[in-house]
């Protein structure tokens, strides 16, 4: 009996192995179109818009993994400065930049963040529809739940194509923040959002992809 039983762990062990082997999710970012690809099974199964670096600050093409993953993840090299009262004296600040007396330096929240490359990363962030970020890889809230919930460490990640050439523009997609703090509201203002596009942004539902449009990012990797 215990050996029937041995043998039926085993079994178990190894479907189920094999169950998570063919799940294992991966990536890609096309920096032509501003999108970003979860691939599950050699399908893609969720679309992202994305903004990524701007000129001079451009995203890196080329094959990485997924280093490391903070749920709450705030930039060590960028951020904002606000007054008492909540507003921006500086929306384009770091840590070594010069706060007035009364002010603070707050760091830019880069929720779900996903590092496939040092210091650079998805994540959730303002997209004003055209390349715009330090190098990271934006996405819309929602979405980059969907990935940060997905992707594990060792996930491969490919990135290709070229800002330069964006083929794609689109509206601005805000980051929505949890909670009315001022800090999360001062983010939102330095992006120009509007109280209805955070709300319709807010609205908005991740809708998965499961049918192999795309299928030629299923033979990238």
């Amino acid at each position: 009996m215990k050996l029937v039983t041995k043998l039926a762990i085993i079994l178990f062990g190894f479907g189920l192995a094999g169950r998570l082997s063919a799940e294992n999710p991966s990536v890609i970012v096309d920096l032509t179109e501003q999108s970003a690809y979860l691939l599950e099974n050699g399908r893609v199964a969720f679309v992202s818009p994305i903004a990524s670096g701007k000129e001079g600050r451009g995203t890196p093409t080329g094959s990485f993994k997924v280093i490391s993953k903070d749920l709450n993840h705030r930039s060590g090299s960028f951020g904002l400065i606000t007054d008492s009262y909540g507003r921006i004296i500086n929306t384009n600040a770091n840590p070594g930049s010069y706060v007035p007396p009364g002010c603070h330096y707050t760091p830019a929240p880069m929720p779900y963040f996903m590092e496939f490359c040092k210091y650079v990363g998805m994540h959730a962030g303002y997209l004003p529809g055209y390349p715009a970020s330090h190098g990271c890889v934006r996405m819309p809230r929602d979405l980059a739940a969907e990935f940060f919930a997905r992707v594990q460490i060792g996930t491969p990640v490919k990135v290709i194509g070229s800002a330069r050439i964006v083929t794609r523009v689109r509206k601005a997609i805000p980051i929505i923040q949890p909670g009315n703090s001022r800090y999360s509201t001062a983010f939102s203002n330095a992006g120009r959002v509007s109280r209805s596009a955070r709300n319709s942004a807010g609205a908005k539902r991740a809708i998965p992809v499961v049918q192999p449009v795309l299928s030629r990012y299923a033979k990238t990797f």
